[in-house]
């Protein structure tokens, strides 16, 4: 079962920039896209863990900070001749209020 955590506001999360969320699963990087679209995914590159939240997001897409490996944000799999994915987590914004589901009942914003 999926309960919806509200995390904040849209205007919460800068244009191309993304805040963290952190569960009793491990942190969770939520994206928000130049032309407003909202991702969840894990906070932790494939790579070496980097924090994508820290990343440069562009187009639909994250890069690690740490190495330089591109994160789909759609999909959480690396792009390019990189391998490897992170876990998505399904997200709804309703009336400007960002909704992510976990299987946890309990969240913090960090």
């Amino acid at each position: 079962m999926v309960n919806w955590i509200a995390i904040g506001s849209i205007s919460d999360i800068p244009s191309r920039g993304a805040r963290c969320v952190t569960t009793p699963n491990g942190r969770i990087g939520v994206f928000r896209t130049v032309d407003d679209q909202i991702f969840a995914i894990e906070d932790r590159c494939p790579h070496k863990g980097g924090p994508l939240s820290q990343g440069i997001v562009h187009g639909a897409a994250v890069t690690c900070p740490m190495h330089n490996w591109t994160i789909a944000l759609e999909s959480g799999q690396a792009t390019g001749a990189d391998e490897g994915s992170v876990k998505t987590f399904p997200v709804k914004v309703e009336h400007d209020q960002i909704f992510i589901g976990l299987e946890a009942a309990i969240a913090k914003v960090a």
